[in-house]
């Protein structure tokens, strides 16, 4: 894992490698309930690399979790985002507001994880 959490109101663990076994580990942490997915996603990405015998699929994986856990790292920030979510798969109000800050929580998870 890259960096120590620099408070005690930061992360709850530090950003990992953008590897399969550290972001299993780190959702493992952090989501526990989401290992399963996590599982099931790798299955697939590999099976799809084998068969069309590109990365790419590999590599959409590692993008997923690598946000996955930039997010949900932050609680307050996980908070925020399913909140979001919400408003929009509510379909009650305008979702416009929501999905632009929605857009910018990934669009900062991905530049933490040295994705962008």
């Amino acid at each position: 894992m890259s960096a120590q959490p620099d408070s005690p109101y930061g992360p709850l663990i530090p950003m990992p490698e953008l590897t399969p076994d550290a972001l299993r580990a780190a959702v493992a942490r952090i989501a526990p309930s989401r290992i399963p997915a996590l599982t099931q996603h790798l299955f697939e990405a590999t099976t799809n690399a084998q068969q069309t015998q590109s990365l790419a699929p590999l590599r959409a994986f590692i993008h997923s979790w690598a946000v996955f856990v930039a997010i949900e790292r932050h609680p307050g920030q996980a908070a925020r985002l399913h909140a979001l979510e919400r408003i929009v798969g509510g379909g009650e109000e305008d979702p416009t507001e929501a999905i632009t800050e929605i857009r910018r929580i990934h669009e900062a998870a991905e530049a933490e994880a040295g994705l962008r």
